[in-house]
């Protein structure tokens, strides 16, 4: 089965090696077409991916002249492998702070028949002390906790009060939806940092929905899916690990959070209909 793999590289171009090198073990990594979509980092690091590039000839750069964002950046490789590879499929969306393992091409060729029947598998992601990520959302949001995201995102000092709160009632409070991640299934969000796009995916759209510069992507493709009556499903046989906030925790905490605001912003008005009453 030959495969596409998008990532997206800001100025963390030695987290995008780990990723490339980690690929390049495996058995088929000859049947890979990898797009690293750089969102105009500075010049040291896009000087390591081109090294890397020539050391690795199955990757391809593209260079983005101005920060596009993640899931835009991720259509920018999407569009480059359909257009130069179209019969290509299934095609593989997240983040450059992924590790695979070797047997990673292989598990989703296992996958086959769920590729055939879901447009859209999440895998077993986990961070490097263990901790799995999925599934990130099991069913629809409850109305105290997006009034609670809402307080959250009215402003900064009450976001620090919330998540204050938060880790001191971590015990009784998280979310418990990660403690089935050894169960596949559909679920509701998966996390945002892996995707596996399939040949039913394409058939229905060009691109993954991006109305926002960075965060809610986790919303976004699912929203986009349920408007055709799809859910994700989560497959725990495909594994991942994941180094988690490589991009995000070079931005200040302020900054990370007006960016955040402003994507709370978007999905707030479509989320009535999506999430439970």
């Amino acid at each position: 089965m030959r495969v596409g793999l998008v990532m997206t590289n800001y100025n963390n171009a030695s987290f995008t090696r780990g990723a490339i090198e980690s690929l390049v073990k495996s058995p088929h990594w000859s049947e890979c077409e990898v797009v690293v979509v750089d969102n105009c980092s500075a010049t040291e690091d896009v000087e390591h991916l081109e090294r890397l590039k020539q050391e690795h000839p199955g990757m391809h750069l593209i260079l983005n002249s101005v920060n596009t964002g993640y899931f835009p950046g991720l259509n920018t490789g999407i569009r480059y492998l359909r257009q130069n590879f179209p019969d290509l499929s299934p095609i593989v969306v997240g983040n450059n702070d992924l590790v695979f393992p070797p047997d990673f091409l292989d598990s989703i060729a296992a996958c086959k028949p769920l590729l055939d029947r879901y447009w859209v598998i999440s895998p077993d992601v986990f961070t490097l002390d263990g901790v799995h990520q999925n599934p990130h959302v099991l069913r629809a949001v409850s109305r105290p906790r997006r009034l609670i995201y809402d307080i959250y995102y009215a402003s900064y000092p009450l976001a620090l009060a919330i998540r204050w709160c938060a880790r001191v009632t971590r015990r009784f409070t998280r979310r418990s939806d990660t403690d089935s991640h050894g169960v596949a299934g559909p679920i509701h969000m998966g996390i945002g940092a892996c995707y596996i796009l399939g040949p039913l995916f394409f058939r229905h759209f060009k691109e993954l929905w991006a109305p926002t510069f960075l965060m809610g992507e986790e919303f976004f493709l699912s929203k986009q899916l349920s408007d055709h009556g799809q859910q994700i499903y989560y497959e725990p046989l495909i594994k991942v690990q994941h180094h988690d906030h490589a991009s995000v925790d070079k931005v200040p905490s302020r900054q990370m959070w007006l960016v955040s605001r402003e994507a709370h912003k978007v999905y707030r008005q479509y989320e009535t209909p999506f999430f439970s009453k």
